[in-house]
């Protein structure tokens, strides 16, 4: 069976709205631990709105210049605006729209009782191979980092880069296709193929031709669109909503990051693992948490029994520190 899979950059504008909100989180959780966070993102041109709830004891939150410093660390700093000018994002034109509110107090009374923040279905999964994630989408975000690493460093080569790569039935890459920016044309053959370790059939940069408007000018950003592209493409089903944009106690980063672990310790000599977990607002016990999986021609599945507490999953996965723009950044897998 051929199979695709797609990656996109930090710098893409649904990746910029992501990292944008994690960004935020963190300073939140550097000056409160115990803030609960809900906020989406929007960003286009140069207009970024901030909508959700937040409850903290930080309240004095210059969210303007969170804004502008998230941008910079993507890339999208001062020297990039005069590079590129009306062809990319401005931090120096940036404006914010706030319509952050507070948590509802409802959902804060059962979060407060070690409950869960949102109720829903979250779903892991393992292949063996490299990364324990299916090669189409390994080699796809490996491609795509060495093409972002590469326009990092480039006075030509713009950030927001959408890689995909195709495989046949043997694992060979068939095609790879790479959308970069470019001032001016810049051959990346020999930079895909070094990445990739082999030469594909078909090499494809930019298929629509010239590639200079980019980010949020050319188009919109919004939290949460590029689901396959964090979680397993077409290998598996996505479960919960967006990982970003939320605290630990929301369910979507927490029990979603649990069940990739759940999969991944328990792949052992099977060909995939999938995990899926469920929650229910209010409450801290998980109404069901189940393994199946798959070996050559044999399938099965088993409950699973796990403490899958809200305080426990936390502290178990680090996620009382300011380290969402990190997972934001590297990804779930």
């Amino acid at each position: 069976m051929i199979k695709t899979a797609e990656s996109v950059s930090l710098g893409h504008p649904d990746k910029i709205a992501d990292y944008i909100t994690s960004y935020i989180l963190d300073r939140f959780i550097e000056h409160d631990a115990s803030t609960r966070y809900a906020v989406e993102v929007m960003i286009k041109d140069n207009t970024v709105v901030l909508g959700g709830e937040v409850c903290s004891q930080f309240t004095d939150v210059p969210f303007a210049e969170y804004v502008k410093e998230a941008l910079r660390e993507i890339g999208y700093n001062e020297e990039y605006a005069q590079i590129w000018q009306d062809k990319a994002v401005d931090v120096r034109k940036i404006k914010v729209i706030n319509l952050i509110g507070k948590q509802s107090s409802e959902i804060a009374a059962g979060v407060d009782n070690n409950g869960w923040g949102d109720q829903g279905v979250y779903i892991g999964y393992a292949c063996q191979g490299e990364g324990y994630i299916n090669r189409e989408l390994y080699l796809a975000r490996k491609l795509n980092r060495a093409l972002y690493a590469k326009a990092l460093d480039s006075r030509n080569l713009g950030l927001d880069i959408k890689t995909q790569v195709t495989v046949g039935n043997g694992g060979e890459v068939l095609t790879a296709i790479a959308a970069v920016p470019m001032l001016e044309y810049e051959d990346l053959h020999a930079d895909i193929c070094r990445a990739l370790e082999t030469e594909p059939r078909q090499i494809i940069i930019n298929g629509a031709g010239n590639y200079t408007t980019h980010s949020s000018i050319a188009d919109c950003g919004i939290t949460g669109r590029k689901l396959a592209v964090d979680f397993y493409s077409a290998a598996s089903a996505v479960g919960g909503g967006s990982p970003w944009s939320k605290d630990a106690t929301k369910a979507d980063l927490t029990l979603n990051l649990y069940a990739r672990k759940l999969a991944v310790e328990n792949l052992a000599d099977n060909d995939e693992v999938w995990i899926y977990l469920s929650s229910c607002i209010g409450k801290a016990e998980l109404p069901s948490a189940t393994l199946k999986f798959q070996k050559g021609n044999t399938f099965g599945e088993r409950n699973l029994k796990t403490d899958a507490r809200p305080s426990v999953l936390i502290k178990k996965l680090g996620l009382y520190k300011p380290v969402f723009a990190d997972l934001c950044r590297n990804g779930l897998l």
